[in-house]
């Protein structure tokens, strides 16, 4: 579900055909990836660093196109959500906010291509530490109260996992925050009945649902299954500021069959089609 530095291009990406030499960003070689049928174009890491891929794509179907006002992606990485985001609801502005100045920097160009022309009035990038004094986070534009959606894919991969010798992709994987102070600012974030969608792994969901409750409400939680009748791997949460509904908990989705290939649905979300009801 997600990209590998040295893999073929990460889960509903296309990669650009290759140009005569290598392209380079900041001294780090950087490859075209083509997403929604190359609706629009991110510069990401080619053999180092983090990909996006599928995940990023799931998260930004979870949302009506008919969506307005301002949307936030925390933790943007290259910006596939963010950009997706802002391709998918036309009326909304979007901001990227990313900690890592050499990512931050991807985003910064992939908002310049001549590609991206379309998209890119309506986008911004943040470089900011969300772990930062709130004062801080303001001096930066992310204002408590500010934003009608918060849209974020955390990097909380297990204490334990096999750390990177790339401190890039390292930092990718794991926030050096805990999920409850991460996901705190993202509710913070919100406007009144403004709402919040994040994707996890599934054994975070206790944490995140710890996390939430006190500063949301109406959470719905979506199982997400790679195989049909495997265990889920990943969840979707969404909650909204001000809501009283309680939790409920909604079927799981299913990003391939019993075989392990597509199904219709993760093709839907690959193309920008699909809306997931959360």
């Amino acid at each position: 579900m997600t990209g590998v530095p040295g893999d073929p291009p990460a889960e509903g990406a296309s990669e650009r055909p290759a140009v005569a030499a290598p392209e380079t960003i900041d001294g780090r070689e950087v490859r075209r990836d083509g997403f929604y049928g190359g609706r629009f174009t991110v510069f990401q890491p080619k053999g180092w660093g983090y990909r996006s891929g599928l995940d990023a794509l799931l998260l930004a179907a979870c949302f009506a196109p008919a969506t307005s006002g301002r949307i936030v992606d925390l933790g943007a990485g290259s910006g596939v959500v963010g950009m997706a985001a802002a391709e998918r609801a036309a009326e909304a502005t979007v901001t990227l906010v990313e900690a890592e100045p050499v990512m931050a920097s991807l985003c910064r160009h992939s908002l310049a291509m001549a590609e991206n022309s379309a998209l890119a009035a309506r986008l911004s990038v943040a470089e900011i530490d969300i772990s930062a004094r709130r004062a801080e986070r303001e001096a930066a534009g992310l204002m408590d109260c500010a934003f009608d959606l918060v849209l974020t894919n955390p990097p909380f991969h297990p204490a334990n996992h096999r750390r990177s010798p790339d401190p890039v992709r390292e930092r990718a994987l794991s926030a050096g925050m805990p999920l409850e102070r991460w996901l705190a600012v993202a509710a913070a974030l919100l406007a009144p009945k403004g709402r919040l969608v994040t994707v996890l792994r599934a054994d975070l969901l206790g944490g995140a649902i710890a996390a939430l409750e006190p500063r949301l409400g109406g959470l719905a939680v979506v199982p997400v299954h790679t195989r049909m009748g495997a265990p889920a791997e990943r969840i979707l949460i969404a909650g909204t500021r001000g809501s009283k509904a309680p939790l409920r908990l909604l079927p799981g989705i299913a990003l391939g069959d019993a075989d392990g290939a597509s199904t219709p649905l993760s093709r839907e979300i690959a193309a920008g089609t699909a809306e997931i009801a959360i």
